[in-house]
């Protein structure tokens, strides 16, 4: 495969407005349209929404019924989770897919508004929170969270990352209220803001730190995987849809697994189809959704990210965004149980890839992987032309990041990377001897 250049400029993130206007589950009869809300550049989704648009697995399982109906899948694209939730609870989306905030959003408002909905898969996850990510701007004095106290911060209200940021700032002895300015913003604002200087940190979701972090626009200040709590996105679907429909439901979730199966499979396809798709850079897409990229996806609903679900319920009641949300109601694998059979029981089990460091030659239809960024650092020391991306994981929480990007620390003979500052420095104080280092004298160092 011939990789081509993917421009990648911010505007390009800019939310996006649904396009077309059929009724959720239109039915004259013989032809039904299934209306799915997705996020086409929240790339923790794709295998619910760009990536499968883009395989036809959803259209091609309809196809496959045999109930003498005809298909339609009207696809209808969004920047956020919170229009798709307003869109279904007025019965004009079937089925949607958001973040762990926006979908406790989703179903408080659909039990309010008496069109409850209902969780019925994962998409992609990561046990420890990596997905969420603060920055600050690449010439920024700002070097840890404790420096954010009076300062403006850019978030969206509601959304995953805001909620990392609350926790965050907790931690740090920061009210999340009080203790600095928060601007409630739109990501693609959020991060005009960050260059324009009238922002001085963005908490933002995949794909945003990454983005800016590879375009040069923003560094890391915080990877959210420092606070240890699962984060991830799903599936939510109409509860009357999913009963007058459970065939077509069924049919989604298996389509989803196919498409998680492909991405899993064939990672820098995958990438490569969803830069297209998007217009990102195919190795920001990596980044996150590689073969040991920061999210893990699977449709099985694991016992852990409930439980993230339920302690996130505070977090949302705390900013008055809803009340109590019962989880245990609105969590329903039975659908994806059904779609998946025997086979569920193994999805639910699986683990995520263990820790990689990896270079995405140019030109090439696969990534190397190396056993410790050391390697990863003499590989490219001596290839430094022909690489179009590398990738390390933080050594303390394990995110991926991109290896230029990094935090360097060296320890003795030892090159560790790291994606704050904030979280480098800590081993540094640990360890006697230790000391930060620039990239270019890691590389030195390792060659």
């Amino acid at each position: 495969m011939k990789h081509k250049a993917v421009a990648a400029a911010i505007l390009l993130l800019a939310p996006l407005t649904a396009c077309g206007g059929s009724a959720a589950a239109g039915d004259d009869g013989s032809t039904v349209t299934v209306t799915v809300g997705y996020q086409s550049k929240t790339i923790n989704t794709v295998t619910a929404g760009t990536l499968l648009r883009s395989l036809g697995y959803f259209e091609k399982e309809l196809n496959a019924l045999g109930d003498g109906k005809t298909y339609k899948v009207d696809w209808q694209d969004y920047a956020t989770g919170a229009p798709i939730t307003a869109q279904m609870t007025a019965g004009k989306i079937d089925i949607g897919s958001m973040g762990d905030f926006p979908l406790l959003i989703n179903a408080a408002r659909g039990k309010q508004l008496g069109k409850p909905t209902h969780l019925v898969s994962v998409t992609g996850y990561n046990l420890r929170g990596g997905l969420n990510t603060i920055v600050t701007a690449p010439d920024s004095k700002l070097t840890s969270l404790t420096d954010l106290k009076g300062k403006k911060v850019s978030t969206s209200v509601g959304s995953a990352a805001d909620g990392t940021l609350v926790r965050a700032l907790q931690r740090a002895g920061i009210d999340a209220d009080q203790g600095i300015e928060k601007l409630n913003q739109q990501p693609a604002v959020g991060a005009s803001a960050l260059s324009a200087g009238s922002a001085d940190a963005l908490s933002q979701f995949v794909a945003w730190p990454g983005l800016l972090a590879y375009q040069g626009k923003a560094k890391a200040l915080y990877d959210g995987a420092q606070l240890n709590l699962p984060t991830f996105h799903g599936v939510t679907a109409r509860e009357d849809f999913a009963k007058k429909r459970p065939a077509v439901l069924e049919a989604f979730l298996k389509a989803q697994a196919e498409a998680t199966d492909y991405l899993n499979d064939h990672p820098v396809a995958a990438a490569e189809k969803v830069a297209k798709a998007t217009s990102l850079p195919a190795e920001v897409v990596y980044l996150y959704n590689g073969a040991h990229g920061i999210a893990t996806f699977d449709p099985a609903i694991k016992p852990q990210l409930v439980s993230a679900l339920k302690e996130d319920v505070s977090v949302l009641k705390s900013a008055k965004l809803t009340g109590d949300v019962d989880v245990d109601s609105f969590v329903d694998d039975q659908y994806v149980r059904k779609a998946l059979g025997s086979d569920y029981a193994k999805r639910l089990a699986a683990t995520p890839a263990s820790a990689a460091s990896e270079v995405w030659p140019k030109g090439a239809e696969e990534t190397l992987s190396f056993k410790s960024p050391s390697q990863l650092l003499t590989y490219v020391s001596k290839h430094r032309p022909g690489i179009r991306a590398a990738y390390v994981p933080d050594a303390t929480t394990g995110t991926l990041w991109f290896a230029d990007k990094a935090v360097w620390v060296a320890d003795g003979d030892r090159l560790l990377p790291f994606v704050a500052p904030a979280t480098a420095q800590a081993y540094v104080t640990e360890h006697g001897g230790a000391r930060v280092v620039a990239y270019a004298d890691a590389l030195d160092r390792a060659s």
